[in-house]
């Protein structure tokens, strides 16, 4: 009878020097997510997974703690250098970027990337009273 070989598998971490953190501020939540420059993610959070409820998770206090989250398992993950795309109209976007700078991380660029109409859909009709 033959024997057959067991055919071990080494699983090794990546490392990922540089990346890309991308927040996303809505009126209702706060979405990070940090991807490695081809964009395939890394870490994510939302300040709902991080125990947030309702009115709560728009928060700057969320927008920090959500942000600290996904970019400290970034960096267990050996991120070093980031580039930062902004989008959305909510508020803590000031306190997320001075969260990524807190941490340790060497930001190369900031974009903000909030899509902008050049004079999309037509607005509904003026009320008159």
């Amino acid at each position: 009878m033959i024997k057959q070989k067991k055919k071990i598998i080494k699983i090794t971490k990546k490392k990922f020097p540089k990346g890309i953190v991308h927040i996303k501020t809505t009126y209702n939540n706060v979405l990070v997510s940090v991807s490695d420059p081809k964009g395939n993610v890394i870490a994510w959070s939302s300040s709902g997974a991080c125990g947030f409820k309702s009115s709560k998770k728009a928060t700057p206090l969320a927008t920090k703690t959500t942000t600290a989250i996904a970019v400290k398992k970034a960096i267990e993950q050996g991120l070093q250098k980031v580039e930062i795309n902004i989008s959305g109209p909510g508020t803590g976007r000031e306190t997320a970027l001075k969260c990524v700078q807190s941490l340790g991380l060497r930001i190369s660029c900031i974009r903000d990337v909030t899509p902008l109409p050049h004079n999309g859909c037509r607005p509904s009709k003026r009320r008159r009273i």
